[in-house]
């Protein structure tokens, strides 16, 4: 038997168990586990439901939405929970599918002013927002702090997703310096998006999430995965640091979060 599992565990994880890359030594690393996901709509979704179900001890939810019906086409971890914050309704399938994983709720507005205490008890942070402003807050403070981010973010029919470790590889700065201006890049509720897209990104991020957590395989670092859902199409596109990257290059100016710089559009 394996030391720290017991006979329930030991069922419930077997098939991590079998596996030589994972076995009883990994999964009792997930076990001890702690990951943030920040958001949880579409990608928050298929990320939370398998981080937990692979068994993810501490799993850290933030988000200030409730359930609205037009969320129930991809948001498939909110089935029957209309009107109900997203949190709490994420936290009870989460409590239903796997007693081993501790959520800890936040039902409140990711911003200049709390990201810094958020994050800092966390390994991983998986970014599920759907905005350009969190998106650049979260990573300027995950470099700061040099914490480990999983990106992911869709958009109609085409979705992307990469892994930043501070320090070893190029930041989502490096890749995008600034956000494209206000109208350019429309929001779902704007233009729609098809409801399995987040399904096939979100598990991406969770899969690149685990990997990180356990120490194995390769990590989308220094990579992005590019997938087009009409023609069912994977591109994969090479990141290189950036030495003149505001948080991350050789002389950063971004040395702290402050709200001005993300244009006031903090929100998840």
């Amino acid at each position: 038997m394996p030391v720290g599992l017991n006979i329930e565990q030991i069922q419930r994880y077997s098939r991590h168990i079998m596996l030589t890359e994972v076995g009883k030594k990994g999964q009792q690393k997930l076990l001890d586990s702690k990951v943030l996901c920040i958001g949880a709509g579409g990608l928050g979704s298929p990320v939370i439901q398998y981080l937990a179900a692979s068994g993810v001890g501490t799993l850290g939810i933030v988000d200030d939405d409730v359930v609205d019906m037009s969320n129930l086409q991809r948001q498939v971890i909110h089935g029957g929970n209309v009107d109900k914050p997203k949190v709490a309704s994420a936290a009870g399938f989460v409590e239903k599918l796997n007693p081993d994983v501790k959520v800890v709720p936040y039902e409140t507005r990711l911003d200049a002013s709390n990201i810094m205490d958020t994050i800092k008890d966390y390994e991983i942070v998986v970014d599920c927002s759907d905005n350009f402003g969190t998106r650049y807050m979260v990573n300027d403070a995950c470099v700061l702090t040099k914490t480990p981010l999983s990106h992911g973010s869709i958009f109609s029919f085409e979705g992307q997703v990469t892994t930043i470790i501070p320090g070893k590889g190029p930041c989502y700065r490096c890749l995008f310096e600034h956000a494209p201006p206000p109208g350019m890049a429309p929001l779902s509720h704007e233009v729609g998006v098809l409801g399995v897209l987040p399904g096939i990104i979100g598990v991406i991020q969770a899969t690149e999430v685990v990997k990180y957590l356990l120490g194995i395989g390769e990590l989308l670092l220094g990579r992005m995965i590019y997938y087009d859902a009409l023609y069912m199409t994977f591109d994969e596109i090479k990141i290189c640091k950036n030495p003149k990257c505001s948080v991350c290059g050789e002389e950063p100016k971004i040395d702290c979060i402050h709200e001005e710089i993300y244009d006031g559009a903090c929100r998840i």
